[in-house]
């Protein structure tokens, strides 16, 4: 095989195990929360949950990943740190969007994402309760449930539907919902779905034209950023640099400008 055969099928491989391993888990925690909580606690805020799913289904992934691949690096929302040989790192969310899986709504994902000194490699979100599951891989293009999706086409921003989320740190959050406030009358309208990881997969289907956020974690991102962008979505930072888990917005193309000059303009 050539180097780039070789290549495409390391991220096949690695996609591969994402989507099954999403699936699993995020299958696992649906029929928990159907059984009932037991145990949920607060971490960086009193409205930062983590429920004992969230653990499980990490110690789940961690496993998964670790039997098929032993030399790779995993890091996790819940405290997964494994040192790796191999090059590869994975990041995993094992529910992103916990608050909604607290209140039993459908809006949370299971998010797991492999990459390398480049970026990532392949990703793979799981929602539980719609049974959808985004997967890319880098070259690949992106697909939902087996299928090719892409970006919206809108180009005007007034007719543009932008989703976003808010910090757990409440001055954050205010300061977040200020803003929203300043421009809410200059976009269609504003969604606030609560996970985004799903929400980044959202704008990859065309159901959002953008998606916005601060403060994530790269367990967030990572997934979700390469499934969006595979789908032919911009992604970057405010001011157009790459996309980082302190500031994103994603985009279509003919959007992302229009939206992060709107954005720093209601930021400053």
């Amino acid at each position: 095989m050539t180097t780039v055969a070789l290549a495409d099928a390391l991220v096949t491989s690695l996609r591969e195990l994402a989507e099954r391993i999403a699936r699993e888990a995020g299958d696992m925690v649906a029929a928990g929360r159907r059984s009932g909580l037991d145990a949920v606690t607060t971490k960086s805020s009193t409205t930062d949950v983590v429920t004992e799913f969230d653990r499980a289904s990490e110690r789940l992934i961690v496993e998964r990943i670790s039997e098929q691949r032993p030399d790779d690096a995993i890091i996790g929302e819940e405290g997964a740190d494994t040192e790796g040989a191999s090059g590869v790192s994975w990041l995993v969310d094992p529910i992103d969007g916990t608050t909604n899986f607290l209140y039993a709504l459908p809006g949370y994902g299971v998010s797991i994402a492999a990459a390398d000194g480049d970026g990532t490699l392949a990703g793979a979100v799981y929602v539980p309760a719609t049974g959808e599951l985004f997967s890319a891989g880098r070259g690949q293009g992106a697909t939902l449930n087996g299928d090719r999706i892409g970006c919206s086409t809108t180009t005007d921003l007034a007719q543009s539907l932008v989703a976003t989320g808010f910090s757990y740190q409440p001055a954050r959050r205010q300061a977040q919902a200020e803003r929203v406030a300043r421009f809410i009358a200059q976009v269609r309208d504003i969604r606030r779905f609560g996970a985004a990881s799903v929400d980044l997969c959202n704008a990859a289907a065309g159901r959002v034209d953008a998606y916005f956020e601060e403060h994530l974690g790269p367990w967030d991102l990572a997934a979700g950023e390469l499934i969006a962008r595979e789908a032919g979505c911009r992604t970057g930072d405010f001011s157009g640099a790459a996309a980082r888990p302190g500031e994103v917005l994603v985009a279509n193309p003919a959007l992302f400008d229009q939206l992060a000059a709107l954005i720093r303009q209601v930021s400053a």
